[in-house]
């Protein structure tokens, strides 16, 4: 991965697209990390879109995979990163998420929530509270309801 991003930026992108995992491995994988920290060096931006959403087999019908799935994997992409300290790592690299950023948006409170009461479970690898992160990624504006803007 890191071979097609260095790829990517000689001919001249200035970013690239990934899912919110990778396999089966989150964001916060150690094996990634280097991924993410080339790509800061390099000053490519990192384009993050939901793709094969977990507990897809329990959502199989009325499109839930779409409309639960994808808010919840763009939460936990995000999640990732925060709680797994390469946002704190990396604190020059740019992360753009996807559709208005998902369920993160929403359940921020609950998750800066649950790193202040249970930091032996949250705070692990990031001495960053996740509220302090806000304002260093962006989130597109594609979120289909000009209210949730």
């Amino acid at each position: 991965a890191v071979d097609e991003l260095k790829r990517c930026k000689t001919l001249g992108l200035k970013g690239v697209e990934i899912g919110t995992h990778i396999n089966d491995m989150t964001l916060a994988d150690p094996k990634i990390f280097k991924f993410f920290r080339e790509a800061e060096r390099l000053g490519m931006s990192v384009f993050i879109h939901p793709w094969d959403m977990v507990g897809k087999d329990l959502m199989e019908k009325y499109w839930l995979p779409w409309l639960v799935g994808m808010p919840a994997e763009c939460s936990l992409a995000m999640c990732s990163l925060m709680m797994g300290g390469v946002l704190e790592r990396c604190p020059d690299l740019r992360v753009m998420i996807a559709h208005g950023g998902g369920s993160l948006p929403g359940t921020m409170g609950r998750i800066q929530h649950g790193y202040d009461v249970r930091p032996d479970l949250c705070a692990v690898d990031s001495k960053v509270r996740p509220m302090d992160f806000l304002g260093t990624f962006w989130a597109d504006s594609c979120v289909h309801d000009t209210m949730s803007l």
